[in-house]
């Protein structure tokens, strides 16, 4: 794992998934009883032709305009499903911004640094990381941007 090869400190927290389940970051923070604030989803959009991730608390909404921004470009879009899952190597509802089979330009929510740590996927279903966002960032080579909106 990044984080150990880095000698980054970090957590990891199973809890039990609900395959009904449609809002994963929801579901972790419930289960966790952690704030939504602290919970970071992993979304994957098309930004000027390429990939780029996102990591947005999952308490609001990513701000597509605000990404495309970041990154120097002038659009984004959501990516579909199943290129996402091709292109990270993770299932949606389990995508980790670490570990994706390719680096992609990532950005995370500015509101991820208001706090000593974040939760985030760890790579499937009913597992968390909680790890200072700075690990996050270094490790990812992220810049952070105020990505995030309100829901």
């Amino acid at each position: 794992m990044a984080l150990t090869r880095a000698k980054a400190e970090f957590t990891l927290h199973p809890y039990d998934h609900d395959p009904d389940a449609q809002a994963y970051g929801e579901e972790a923070a419930d289960a966790l009883g952690v704030p939504y604030e602290r919970i970071f989803k992993t979304l994957v959009a098309e930004v000027e032709g390429g990939l780029a991730v996102a990591v947005v608390p999952v308490a609001g909404k990513l701000d597509l305009k605000a990404l495309a921004g970041a990154l120097g470009g002038k659009r984004a879009a959501m990516a579909e499903a199943a290129k996402v899952e091709r292109v990270t190597g993770y299932v949606v509802g389990g995508i980790s911004p670490l570990g994706q089979r390719k680096q992609l330009p990532t950005v995370v929510d500015s509101s991820a640094l208001d706090f000593e740590t974040i939760y985030f996927s760890a790579g499937k279903r009913g597992l968390q990381i909680e790890t200072a966002p700075a690990n996050l960032i270094t490790l990812t080579r992220a810049v952070t941007a105020p990505i995030g909106k309100p829901a």
